[in-house]
């Protein structure tokens, strides 16, 4: 039985996505992020850095959603989140998942929080830097899924699909979002179909894109 404490449309998104890929049963929590729910003394004992998501694997807390993702597909490898462990796919894989998370998923917390560098969103400078990084992976992206698509790695579907259609979520209100780049678009489109992707947008009540 797993938990997932989730913040909507949050760094949750793609763990809630894959436990609904696997079809394991599962409980959501929850987490209100506009009203600091992620500061409270009972979340922050299960997760000391007050950050979404959390997940409770066997009633043990785990987080970071690169690690919570590389952790699922390790224990149902029938799920298809990842390639056979030991291939040179499942290298590849690995080498996908930590870019997605240097490249998007730091860089989006920047973007999103510039008091952790101290700074606030008028830093023009600084936020310029920022979109400048982000934009140059979806540029390297967009030109690895226009050579060999339409998947991160190929004609298989894998848990990078899902962190990365959740990256692209987050630049939905930037002014060059992710889907600017046509084959980032197509592949949004195709991740939007799909069954995993479309229970959470309800399930959160996701409005938009």
């Amino acid at each position: 039985m797993y938990t997932l404490y989730y913040g909507k449309g949050a760094a949750s998104l793609a763990i809630h996505a894959a436990l609904k890929e696997i079809g394991v049963p599962y409980e959501l929590v929850a987490i209100d992020l506009e009203a600091g729910q992620q500061r409270s003394p009972e979340y922050l004992r299960i997760n000391p850095q007050g950050k979404v998501p959390t997940l409770l694997i066997d009633g043990k807390p785990f987080a970071e959603s690169a690690a919570l993702m590389l952790m699922l597909a390790e224990r149902h490898p029938q799920s298809n989140l990842a390639p056979p462990a030991g291939s040179l796919a499942r290298a590849e894989w690995y080498e996908l998942m930590v870019t997605l998370a240097n490249s998007l998923g730091n860089n989006f917390r920047l973007w999103f929080y510039p008091s952790d560098l101290g700074s606030t969103n008028d830093d023009s400078a600084l936020r310029s830097a920022i979109r400048q990084r982000i934009e140059a992976t979806w540029a390297t992206l967009d030109a690895r899924l226009a050579d060999n698509g339409p998947y991160l790695l190929g004609e298989t579907f894998s848990g990078a699909d899902l962190m990365l259609t959740m990256y692209m979520r987050w630049s939905r209100n930037m002014p060059r979002p992710a889907t600017a780049w046509p084959a980032l678009q197509q592949h949004a489109d195709m991740m939007r179909a799909r069954p995993s992707w479309r229970h959470i947008t309800e399930a959160e009540a996701l409005t938009g894109w």
